[in-house]
């Protein structure tokens, strides 16, 4: 095959290319440019540059004899008529130091959809980039959950090893304990430690919701479902966690009539919307926690006896902290670490003195009550050692008196101080419903909490209004 005719054949395989002589004459034009153009090649040959392609610059070229590359160009294109965008790169030719003519190529078709393409393919990488991220950040925070459960006691290492135990599977666990005490970070390193840590963790507390508004929480609802029902509906909580974990905190406040949906629903793994007819399959992890004792609910016609056994397959008891007095002077370190790092100071420790008065101390309120001293004490220590002498409220919360040796048993006294606590907050709330005419938000707003925080209260206290 002679150079000459494979060198014609070359020039075929390019999207479009054009040669003009030194006059700006069309010498060759590729099969390829010449459908495009709409035109037949064999009649562009010996014709301007310019009368054949629309807004060429080629002519141009000849002039500055200078390249143009990168060029973009917009072209009428025939086979799918409609307006393209190429890029487009422009060569003089010289012979000995001579012009004698110049050449243009495309070297990338229809540039708006070649950018569409690469900026959907962009987008693409971007949100997988965003995924992977946050899947990172889930295996970093999730890396030491069981760290993140402060404590060496004989008590808390066995809930620990429990957790490792059963995390990786299915199982329902009920998790037990007095008010304070931590238990939704039991629930937490549950879920970070499963396969199922990448997807959602949600919660809800069972008693800071309305009876009347549980159901449609947990179960989601339709259109028009009921008055108020957002228009198009809205998923529960079960679907939101669906391929996920859900804690169900404060199981024992559960209605009756609620408990029966909830174990249909455990037990066949799909829900329906209020106001729906359409099963929807769900796959959910579910963790339950109370502060009450749900055998005595059964005993009391309160709780359904199967529901218990369905959600305790496993359950954990977290002992109150009176019960682990050994693991203080650790979570003390660790308060005072992150108070430091949120706080920017620099408290060096706490004396023993101090350790000694939290050991004998009842701590009703649990570690919630502990993390709240700390705080306290953190505050008005000014970048020092925290000493007895900043202990003066904790004193008299358990009442000793200034001379008074340190062993106390201060149960009695501080459930008094608990009453005292409940009934100031009950004379307040019905105080705001009798001044706002019953209307629970303006209330909440008078008494500065949220709505659900009084639902709560209410429910808790007795106040039925």
């Amino acid at each position: 095959m002679k150079v000459s005719r494979l060198l014609l054949d070359a020039l075929e395989t390019f999207p479009n290319f054009v040669i003009i002589d030194k006059n700006a004459n069309v010498v060759y034009l590729n099969e390829s440019y010449a459908v495009l153009l709409g035109i037949q090649r064999d009649a562009a040959i010996g014709k301007p540059v310019q009368s054949v392609i629309p807004g060429t610059r080629l002519h141009l070229v000849l002039k500055s004899q200078k390249k143009e590359v990168g060029e973009l160009m917009t072209l009428f294109d025939h086979t799918v008529n409609d307006y393209i965008t190429v890029v487009c790169n422009r060569m003089p030719i010289f012979r000995d130091g001579q012009l004698v003519g110049a050449a243009a190529v495309t070297t990338m078709q229809n540039i708006t959809e070649t950018i569409s393409r690469l900026h959907s393919e962009i987008q693409d990488i971007k949100k997988e980039n965003a995924q992977y991220k946050k899947e990172l950040d889930i295996l970093m925070k999730t890396q030491h959950s069981l760290d993140r459960i402060i404590g060496t006691s004989h008590q808390i290492t066995e809930i620990k090893s429990t957790i490792e135990d059963f995390a990786f599977s299915n199982l329902s666990i009920l998790i037990t304990g007095e008010t304070g005490v931590g238990k939704e970070l039991f629930a937490r390193a549950i879920h970070d430690l499963s396969p199922r840590k990448l997807n959602n963790y949600v919660k809800i507390n069972c008693a800071a919701i309305p009876n009347e508004l549980l159901e449609s929480e947990l179960f989601g609802y339709e259109s028009g479902a009921f008055s108020g029902a957002l228009k198009g509906g809205k998923i529960g909580k079960f679907e939101l966690a669906n391929n996920g974990t859900l804690l169900l905190d404060e199981i024992g406040e559960m209605p009756m009539t609620l408990q029966s949906k909830l174990l249909r629903v455990l037990q066949e793994q799909e829900l329906e919307h209020v106001g729906g007819v359409k099963p929807i399959k769900i796959n959910v992890r579910i963790i339950c926690s109370t502060n009450q004792n749900l055998q005595k609910l059964i005993a009391e016609g309160k709780f359904r006896r199967d529901l218990y056994y369905r959600i305790n397959t496993v359950e954990l008891n977290i002992p109150p902290l009176r019960e682990r007095i050994q693991d203080i002077p650790e979570l003390c370190q660790y308060f005072l670490e992150r108070y430091n790092m949120q706080e920017y100071k620099n408290v060096k420790g706490i004396s023993r003195e101090v350790l000694e008065l939290f050991s004998q101390y009842n701590w009703p309120g649990n570690i919630r009550e502990l993390e709240h001293v700390m705080e306290r004490l953190f505050i008005i220590s000014d970048n020092k050692t925290i000493t007895l002498k900043n202990c003066d409220f904790l004193k008299k919360r358990m009442m000793i008196p200034e001379s008074h040796t340190l062993k106390i048993n201060s149960t009695d006294r501080c459930e008094t101080l608990a009453h005292a606590v409940d009934d100031t907050e009950k004379e307040r709330i019905l105080s705001a419903l009798e001044k706002t005419g019953g209307n629970k938000a303006k209330a909440a707003r008078i008494l500065d909490i949220d709505r659900t925080s009084l639902y709560y209260k209410m429910k808790k206290l007795g106040i039925y209004k």
